[in-house]
């Protein structure tokens, strides 16, 4: 047991009004918060200074719990308020997971009171409650913000097309930060189009969550390639991986200058201060004798129309030996043929014949993650099959 410890209370709920009490006391001399599914168990008391332990498995499937404390989670969201400005956010993620605890982090940090969606995503729910942010400080109107994943960004886009309240809500905010996966250049024009001022973000539950926003790190952020990894600097990182020593000291490296460093799994290059993310390091099938950047693959893919929603995971392929498929929802899909021909064509322009999409898979609804990102394994399982 460490020298100075604080209690570690896992929350029964995921309601954000729950997760939002909780983290109040948390941030202050309260217990420590244990968010996320309950799939490892955890000690009953954590180093003094954690505030919140996240679990998540990722895309991966293996469940590592992450401690993120008071200083490191204030400070992204400081930095986050420098970089964009303060105003009221709107909570649209699941509370549980590091994007949702950010958003209500930022409101705790600022002083306001954070507007929630609750219940499932919907367009017109959206629109609703973005109505509902009319708040004003000194006469002047006070600024809203919210986070998304690129699925629910598609998604009102689509629905604003049709819906002038969704478009005005899009519109309404001072800043939509967009981050968890790549986000098609198309969504984010067509979101333009409709008034939307989009922030792209990267970063991780080790990070505090988004710490590059439109490739450029927050204040006291570092990013820098180390063999074609991106790793990050700053006070933003985790302490570690609660209950995994070897996993935190193989994860989290310091460096001959005592720098401790991030290790994170993604390709990437640092230009001109410019953070560029390729693909994740370990998303490579061998395709013929060729390596294969799924993402990079997926990217491209997702700029074919009726395909900005797909994913593309790698299968078995008895003479190529891996191979890749694209997953797609049914209903954006109106000639399968076609659209996998295009992207086909798009992918072999771009990257080279060997990394074209093999077949293409139409499915009711892509199954998720329950912090919104696509459950890769359930879909190579099902591509497999």
């Amino acid at each position: 047991m460490p020298e100075r410890a604080v209690r570690l209370e896992r929350l029964g709920s995921d309601e954000p009004r729950d997760v939002l009490r909780a983290l109040r006391s948390a941030l202050g001399a309260g217990p420590a918060v244990a968010l996320g599914p309950a799939e490892r168990p955890l000690p009953p008391e954590v180093p003094a200074g954690t505030a919140v332990v996240v679990t998540t498995s990722g895309s991966s499937g293996v469940p590592k719990s992450v401690a993120l404390s008071r200083a490191a989670l204030t400070a992204s969201a400081l930095a986050t308020a420098d970089r964009i400005g303060t105003g009221q956010w709107l909570l649209a993620l699941p509370a549980g997971y590091v994007a949702g605890v950010q958003v209500l982090v930022r409101s705790l940090v600022q002083g306001t009171e954070p507007a929630i969606l609750a219940g499932r995503f919907s367009p017109v729910a959206f629109a609703h409650v973005a109505s509902g942010m009319r708040s004003s400080r000194g006469g002047a109107r006070v600024p809203t913000y919210t986070s998304l994943v690129p699925a629910q960004l598609q998604t009102l886009v689509t629905a604003a097309d049709e819906d002038p309240a969704v478009a005005r809500a899009l519109a309404s905010f001072e800043a939509i930060l967009v981050g968890g996966q790549a986000l098609p250049q198309h969504v984010r024009e067509r979101a333009a189009e409709h008034g939307a001022r989009i922030v792209r973000t990267y970063g991780s539950t080790e990070t505090s969550g988004g710490c590059v926003y439109d490739g450029v790190p927050l204040d006291g952020v570092r990013v820098e390639p180390v063999d074609g990894e991106l790793r990050i600097a700053g006070p933003t990182l985790a302490d570690g991986y609660v209950g995994d020593d070897p996993l935190t000291e193989r994860v989290f490296a310091r460096d001959a200058d005592g720098v401790r460093w991030y290790r994170t799994g993604d390709a990437g290059t640092v230009e001109d201060g410019a953070v560029r993310v390729t693909g994740r390091i370990d998303n490579v099938i061998v395709s013929g004798g060729v390596n294969v950047s799924l993402d990079r693959v997926e990217r491209i893919v997702r700029e074919t129309p009726g395909l900005a929603a797909a994913v593309v995971v790698g299968v078995p392929d008895e003479r190529w030996g891996e191979a890749s498929v694209v997953v797609a929802p049914r209903a954006a899909v109106a000639d399968p043929d076609a659209v996998l021909a295009a992207a086909r064509e798009a992918v072999a322009a771009a990257v080279g014949k060997p990394a074209r999409p093999a077949r293409i898979l139409l499915v009711d609804e892509l199954p998720r993650l329950a912090s919104g990102k696509p459950d890769r394994r359930a879909l190579s399982r099902l591509a497999a099959g």
